[in-house]
């Protein structure tokens, strides 16, 4: 079992930043490929980052504006967000893979922080 709690998730003009945080705990954190997804009111959930050992992903809509990173060391995944945008606006979640080559298998989840991007 790995539990994920994250952190940093407000409210944040656009053009502002944000650090989002994902704490694991559980079993051996550098054995999972880390993911962060979002879900805005009345959509579906989607894939923002995600992250292995060597390799990081990105959605078309936030390339050259997020990046993700992991500290194995304490255990924590992190997605620095820059020049954010109003539709960028979501709850944000972490998830962990068991698997560590795409495709990626999320087998587990944060409860979520709130981003909310005003104009």
């Amino acid at each position: 079992q790995v539990q994920l709690v994250e952190s940093g998730g407000g409210l944040v003009q656009a053009g502002g930043s944000l650090r989002l945080s994902c704490a694991a705990s559980g079993r051996t954190f550098s054995s999972y490929a880390m993911g962060w997804f979002r879900q805005a009111p009345g959509k579906e959930r989607k894939l923002v980052a995600a992250i292995n050992w060597s390799d990081s992903y990105y959605a078309d809509s936030v390339k050259g504006r997020f990046t993700i990173s992991r500290d194995n060391a304490k255990n924590t995944v992190y997605l620095q967000m820059m020049n954010l945008k109003p539709e960028d606006t979501a709850v944000y979640y972490c998830a962990a893979s068991s698997r560590l080559v795409i495709p990626f298998e999320y087998n587990y989840w944060g409860q979520g922080t709130q981003v909310t991007v005003s104009s």
